[in-house]
């Protein structure tokens, strides 16, 4: 017959202590044959991959911040807080390799909380080939903090960088947007109130970003990308960010604009019911943030290497959405008339 699920583990981390905690934690996490020294001593030693360049990555997520523990679960966390490194890598063009994770925890963590997140991160991870070589546990007086380290491996010629954008060149960007600003907002809207229209793919989108991880590095090894940015913060902040370091500028149309019909109708019954909250699908797409795709330009003369990342890539689309200019500005236009550029998302306004 088969057996019960296990009872939630209700002890809190302060109950279980330091070292046994990182005993358990230690226990879950696996290896990978060039990890020469894993979990358990004072630091990690990888082989490296012959004829590449290491790339290294961190990003700390804190709880209010970059989650909300009432509208997550801790398989969503983990997965989170790997997934939103491995686009870093995705948009150097690397293949992930290894990552480090450290964990800031309140005392009131629950153990069933640590082995739910470790559910999510190890998952991604085993899908990703990604080993988990080691990290640091450590108290918080309060906030959760969860800060991981990602490493990856790139041919030094084929590295993506933000500044190779060149007049002339097309921009792209993979995937669809708007999908992780509606999510949240669907999300929390529902909290508010249970009988509130949702928007469930934009909603999963939010919970569990994909990392572009395969799309980053076909362009890198195929040659078929001049720059590249992951879009964490919003369209509008990739293409300022993109132009910034390539000493350019870019003309986007509003029109080309991959975004989800679910986006669509989500922002206009938003805006219909007088929700004061309520952003339209464009505003959703350039200002939102949490999309996590690739945001990337190429030369017209690499059109045919773009054609066969695409090939190799299946469903996952790549929509020309604008051009790169000489004049460093930024235009939007919106049925041929030209409006300023959203900004994007910043920790600090």
């Amino acid at each position: 017959m088969p057996q019960p699920p296990a009872a939630p583990d209700t002890r809190t981390v302060l109950d279980l202590g330091e070292r046994a905690l990182v005993e358990r934690i230690t226990a879950k996490l696996g290896s990978r044959p060039w990890v020469l020294v894993g979990p358990g001593d004072d630091a990690a030693v990888v082989t490296p991959e012959p004829r590449t360049a290491d790339v290294l990555t961190t990003d700390a997520l804190v709880d209010g911040v970059h989650f909300d523990l009432r509208l997550m679960s801790p398989e969503d966390v983990g997965h989170r807080a790997l997934a939103v490194n491995l686009s870093d890598l995705a948009a150097m063009g690397a293949r992930p390799r290894c990552a480090l994770l450290s964990l800031v925890l309140p005392s009131s963590t629950t153990i069933e909380f640590v082995d739910r997140f470790l559910d999510g991160i190890l998952r991604l991870a085993a899908s990703e080939g990604v080993a988990v070589a080691g990290g640091n546990v450590t108290r918080s007086p309060g906030t959760l903090v969860i800060d991981v380290t990602a490493v990856g491996a790139v041919h030094p010629r084929r590295v993506l960088r933000r500044s190779g954008a060149r007049a002339g060149d097309d921009v792209y960007v993979t995937g669809t947007l708007g999908d992780g600003a509606t999510g949240l907002a669907s999300l929390r809207r529902s909290r508010e109130d249970a009988g509130a229209r949702r928007a469930p793919v934009a909603e999963v989108r939010y919970r569990r970003p994909e990392a572009r991880t395969r799309a980053g590095h076909l362009l890198s090894r195929n040659k078929a990308a001049s720059a590249c940015i992951d879009l964490s913060d919003g369209l509008g902040d990739g293409l300022r960010r993109l132009a910034e370091a390539s000493g350019a500028g870019m003309t986007i149309d509003a029109g080309l604009l991959p975004v989800r019909e679910e986006v669509r109708t989500w922002a206009a019954l938003q805006s219909q019911s007088g929700a004061s909250d309520a952003r339209g699908w464009l505003e959703l797409a350039l200002d939102g943030g949490d999309d996590y795709e690739l945001l990337f330009t190429a030369s017209p003369r690499a059109r045919g290497r773009l054609r066969g990342v695409q090939r190799l890539l299946g469903d996952l689309p790549i929509t020309r959405i604008g051009q790169v200019t000489k004049d460093r500005g930024l235009r939007l236009l919106v049925d041929g008339d030209a409006r300023p550029m959203p900004g994007g998302f910043e920790h600090f306004r």
